[in-house]
């Protein structure tokens, strides 16, 4: 049976409620599933937690569903490029739960693999490990990380079949294949869907049976999170000699 809905919010009218875990796969403006986020924030669901390795940027991303006041609680590696969320968390407003970012992948991956816990090396000693369980491993301390498993998990994929067997393509595969294992509902958006058997098995990233339902990606144009530019060099010979300097031009890099 074909998991495509016809629409973001229609793959998410009965799935959200006030008070629920959403992961959301993406790096930055990267991979992010930018129709499901603005569904998200159109339905009015309040009270979220919302587990990413961070929350996108003001007006953009998962910042949009700061600005509407969606949020309760973010647990992230890295929010420093959203000043509205700075703003909130320093007032109080916002309950912010840091993971190095290694550490919330395998607890991600966790979830999705059934298990509990785990114990890593990274954060013991620093505020990370304060108040969690340690236990010593052949002579050395480890902290004990807690699994992830999200009540709706969202991610971006560049193909999948209307089984749902999703492809990521370049660096939209960060955080979008551990995010779709974790999900109790698991709602996938791609750029390109085709018919089963029409993707190579040795392509597939994330399984059908992860994936609940899907919708068709918009055709938008994607958002660069810094963009940064340096001067071109002018080819040997090609000087521009009116202004007595190479010529340059600006390039994103």
């Amino acid at each position: 049976m074909s998991k495509v809905k016809s629409g973001a919010a229609a793959a998410l009218q009965d799935v959200l409620r006030d008070g629920m875990t959403l992961a959301v796969g993406g790096f930055g403006l990267s991979g992010i599933p930018a129709d499901l986020i603005e569904a998200v924030r159109d339905s009015g669901v309040q009270d979220l937690t919302v587990v990413s390795n961070n929350m996108g940027v003001d007006g953009k991303g998962l910042g949009v569903l700061i600005e509407a006041g969606q949020v309760r609680k973010v647990i992230a590696s890295y929010v420093g490029e959203n000043k509205l969320f700075a703003e909130q968390y320093l007032a109080g407003k916002l309950e912010v739960e840091f993971t190095p970012q290694g550490t919330l992948a395998e607890r991600l991956r966790a979830g999705g693999a059934g298990i509990p816990a785990f114990y890593t090396k990274t954060g013991v000693g620093t505020l990370v490990a304060e108040g969690k369980p340690l236990a010593e491993f052949d002579g050395e301390t480890f902290v004990q990380e807690r699994g992830i498993k999200a009540d709706v998990a969202l991610v971006h994929a560049h193909t999948a079949d209307t089984d749902g067997n999703l492809i990521y393509r370049y660096t939209a595969r960060n955080f979008n294949p551990v995010v779709a294992t974790a999900g109790a509902i698991t709602v996938a958006e791609a750029e390109v869907i085709v018919q089963p058997g029409d993707l190579d098995p040795n392509h597939i990233v994330t399984p059908g049976v992860f994936v609940q339902r899907l919708v068709q990606a918009s055709g938008r144009e994607k958002d660069i999170e810094q963009r940064t530019v340096r001067p071109r060099t002018a080819a040997a010979g090609t000087a521009n000699t009116s202004a007595g300097t190479p010529s340059t031009a600006a390039v994103t890099v």
